[in-house]
């Protein structure tokens, strides 16, 4: 017999989106995620909680993770903090008057299709049609982007395509008259074996710049555990958050497969693929990739997995390449490379 409290936390999760807007305001949702700054609701983006669940035991709906403190929790956890309780009772007897509530406004006629349509677009499936209609990067906007941050080596990789006219939705941040549809670079989230799980998309300006958007970012599908993968997984690899991260770094180690989270939070969660026994983390220089980092060193250490850490200089290797240059950085990623990876993966000659 399920206790009070995980019977409360079950129902909640079954409602999880209401309970975001009720408890948690100022987020907003992104795909399958809301997101917002902390778990007693600050406006911002590093916390994010599940609305729906994945199918596997690590991504139920109502499971948060703070990417900035480490913290996590269900929705018992949300109404808790946001309502300053300190007493679990207290809490309970809340999630109960919540659930007594409706949980949203009467819909149309006709309005069921509409959600039904609507929650297909977020699906794996949803996100392989919109890779399919995207195009070779070489010679488009993305590309131009791409080459606007320093990165012009092989970009990648059959990773990342170009869509001339990828759909936005607005969030409330956005202009009334925000366009609907930009041109986006797209990247594929795949697992260990290849199989597309999900995209990433940037969306871009007419200048080859970040669109004038308020959530410039977003992934599709199912990225738990999965990232925009270059090259098969191997033995040796390297991760990190953002995929200019990463390409950042094949710029002068363009052998080693890598892999890149899309996020504190989602690096911090990949899959280790069977072979892996050394993982380079090149995380990015601040409170998330420190957490990040440590997870990834508590979850390796029992599997006999290696991860050495990469530091940036400055934020990010992003940033590294674009003001250091591909010297300094070639140099550094020299002297903190293993000798017996050193020699395997001859870092790029400058």
């Amino acid at each position: 017999m399920e206790s009070p409290a995980r019977e409360l936390a079950r129902r909640l999760a079954e409602n999880a989106e209401a309970v975001c807007r009720h408890y948690l305001p100022n987020g907003r949702r992104e795909g399958r995620y809301w997101l917002v700054g902390d778990v007693r609701g600050t406006p911002g983006r590093s916390l994010y909680l599940l609305l729906s669940s994945s199918g596997d035991a690590r991504g139920r709906a109502g499971k948060w993770t703070d990417a900035a403190s480490g913290e996590h929790g269900d929705l018992l956890d949300v109404i808790a903090a946001s309502c300053g309780h300190v007493d679990l009772r207290e809490t309970l007897a809340e999630a109960r008057r919540f659930l007594s509530m409706p949980m949203s406004m009467p819909q149309p006629a006709g309005s069921r299709s509409r959600r039904s349509r609507k929650a297909s677009m977020g699906t794996p499936a949803a996100a392989r049609r919109l890779w399919a209609a995207s195009k070779p990067i070489a010679g488009t906007l993305a590309a131009a982007y791409l080459a606007s941050r320093g990165i012009d080596i092989d970009p990648g990789n059959g990773a990342i395509r170009f869509h001339p006219r990828c759909y936005y939705r607005a969030s409330s941040d956005d202009a009334p008259d925000v366009r609907t549809a930009w041109p986006a670079m797209i990247a594929a989230v795949t697992d260990e074996t290849g199989q597309i799980a999900g995209v990433h998309r940037t969306w871009l300006g007419p200048a080859g710049g970040k669109a004038p958007v308020a959530c410039p970012r977003r992934a599709l599908g199912n990225l738990l555990g999965h990232g925009v993968r270059f090259g098969p997984a191997a033995d040796v690899m390297a991760a990190g958050e953002g995929i200019e991260t990463i390409l950042s770094l094949r710029e002068v180690l363009p052998g080693m497969p890598m892999i890149a989270g899309l996020s504190a939070a989602h690096l911090a969660a990949i899959h280790f693929a069977e072979p892996l026994r050394r993982l380079y983390v090149a995380r990015d220089n601040d409170a998330a990739g420190s957490w990040a980092m440590k997870t990834l060193i508590e979850r390796a250490e029992p599997l006999g997995i290696v991860i050495v850490p990469l530091d940036p200089r400055l934020d990010d290797f992003n940033s590294d390449l674009v003001r250091m240059g591909r010297e300094e950085m070639a140099a550094r990623l020299r002297a903190r490379l293993m000798p017996l990876d050193a020699a395997r993966f001859h870092v790029r000659n400058i």
